[in-house]
């Protein structure tokens, strides 16, 4: 399924070795999906090349657009800095290591026909043996704390109609439980959400930080919050 428009985001950090492959990966595909498109890159305060990398792609693809802030802020600062300037009707991100094959956005394409967001889940997760455990708590406490149960809570890859965005509303999270948070406010505002199958592959260049004890003990902060504010009616 071809789509009108097409806003496609990338969160980077420190992605010096990855940036030109998985903007040029889109590039290949972008066409054949949408008839209107444009690619963010959001560097979020990397202290390496990925931003002059950034700066050169826009140089040379007139659709594709740099979006920069410094200090690092986190995974959650640079979600929220893609949505805030998608234009287009839908709306797509994935993660910048390189760990998707974005070709596949064309199943997400296809079931956002009849779903407001579109949540990918990975067949064979390629990460270490922490992260699993890491994505297994996660898991557990988002069903204890707000009874939501996807099949790949944290998966980089997902797409969203815009006005499905523009209700769920204003995001806090800063950091990893950006996830939980669009989530648990689409489920309240009661919007539908279907999965998509995808391949993971093993990380090549650069390393995560997604299992460091800071980013762990922010998501739980976080998540507090999020509960917090669902009790006490704040959105």
């Amino acid at each position: 399924m071809k789509l009108s428009s097409l806003s496609v985001f990338f969160p980077f950090w420190n992605e010096q070795d990855n940036i030109e492959n998985v903007v040029e990966n889109a590039l290949k595909v972008v066409d054949q999906i949408a008839d209107k498109w444009e690619i963010i890159i959001v560097d979020d305060g990397s202290e390496d090349k990925t931003l002059e990398k950034a700066q050169k792609l826009a140089k040379l693809h007139k659709n594709i657009v740099v979006v920069s802030h410094t200090p690092n802020r986190g995974y959650g600062a640079a979600l929220k800095e893609g949505f805030s300037h998608a234009r287009y009707e839908y709306v797509v991100f994935n993660d910048g290591d390189g760990q998707f094959d974005f070709s596949e956005v064309t199943k997400f394409a296809d079931k956002i026909q009849s779903c407001d967001l579109v949540i990918g889940y990975r067949k064979k997760r390629q990460d270490h043996l922490m992260r699993h455990i890491l994505m297994n708590l996660l898991k557990i406490w988002d069903f204890m704390l707000f009874r939501l149960h996807v099949r790949d809570i944290d998966c980089g890859f997902k797409m969203f109609r815009k006005t499905a965005l523009d209700s769920i509303g204003t995001l806090r999270s800063e950091g990893a439980m950006i996830t939980t948070e669009i989530l648990v406010k689409a489920k309240r505002k009661k919007l539908k959400m279907g999965e998509v199958e995808v391949s993971h592959f093993r990380r090549k260049h650069g390393s995560s930080t997604g299992g460091n004890i800071p980013v762990v003990m922010r998501a739980m902060l976080e998540s507090l919050m999020l509960y917090w504010d669902i009790h006490n009616k704040r959105f």
